[in-house]
């Protein structure tokens, strides 16, 4: 398991973290408590993020959160300025999978406009609600879940591609016009990994399993990708160590979208 080398890089610092209750979110809400952040926990998994708000710190507080819904992600950022009187920190977390395997021809499109509603109207209500607060005290910090998905074709269904390549055209747009405000707006953009989301769409709940598949076609040896990988990814983009990133898409992936993996040749 990944740590942090420094702690409280978050001192002073209120971050909204939305599907925050497991995976990568919580290993990020966990991350961000421990480096002196205070934290809105925005899921619709009410149990789950009740819990885990009353164990990681008495600066963590859980608000159920349909991210698809705009109402309900304008009440978590409002709720973060009301509890804290600022917002430093927007993680676009929540995501959801597709679960569809076979031809585009025989794709059901409710399907296709769920994962979109989640995914991509799901960010995009983030980052206009941080923008809302933000914009006024000229600085922040918008952070969304990408995926290698939003990089290539071809590694996962249609709407999760499509979804992801949207979340890195939003992040673009969003630090070309929030700059001017000192706002940045990054992404990261994970390889596989064991959490719920591609444990259904594999059908197994065998999460060692998962690991030694994502393992065993990744690029990069001798390294199980975690959750609180991705979430010390999301730590630095949301500390001060980047102050001058902005526009950027931290790829942690261990090599994988850099390799042709067909060809081969580095493999002989």
């Amino acid at each position: 398991m990944a740590t942090s080398a420094l702690k409280g890089r978050l001192e002073g610092k209120v971050a909204i973290i939305t599907g925050g209750a497991a995976g990568i979110g919580e290993a990020t809400v966990r991350l961000f408590t421990q480096n002196g952040g205070k934290v809105i926990i925005a899921d619709i998994k009410d149990n789950e993020g009740q819990k885990l708000a009353e164990s990681v710190s008495e600066w963590a507080t859980y608000i159920h959160c349909d991210v698809s819904k705009e109402e309900d992600v304008r009440a978590a950022v409002d709720l973060a300025m009301q509890k804290h009187g600022q917002l430093d920190i927007m993680f676009n977390n929540a995501g959801k999978g597709d679960g569809h395997k076979s031809s585009v021809a025989d794709y059901e499109m409710e399907q296709f406009e769920a994962t979109m509603n989640v995914n991509v109207k799901g960010v995009m209500h983030g980052i206009k609600h941080a923008a809302r607060v933000m914009i006024p005290n000229r600085k922040g910090c918008i952070i969304s879940t990408a995926s290698i998905a939003g990089m290539m074709g071809g590694i996962a269904p249609y709407a999760y591609t499509a979804s992801k390549h949207a979340i890195i055209g939003l992040t673009k747009n969003g630090a070309a016009e929030l700059g001017k405000y000192g706002i940045r707006v990054n992404c990261v953009s994970p390889s596989l990994i064991a959490t719920g989301i591609l444990m259904e769409f594999v059908g197994t709940e065998d999460k060692g399993a998962v690991e030694a598949w994502g393992t065993s076609v990744g690029n990069l040896k001798g390294v199980v990708l975690k959750a609180e990988d991705v979430a010390e990814a999301a730590m630095f983009l949301a500390s001060d160590e980047s102050r001058y990133v902005s526009g950027h898409n931290l790829l942690v992936d261990g090599g994988f979208t850099v390799v042709n993996h067909d060809w081969g040749l580095y493999r002989i």
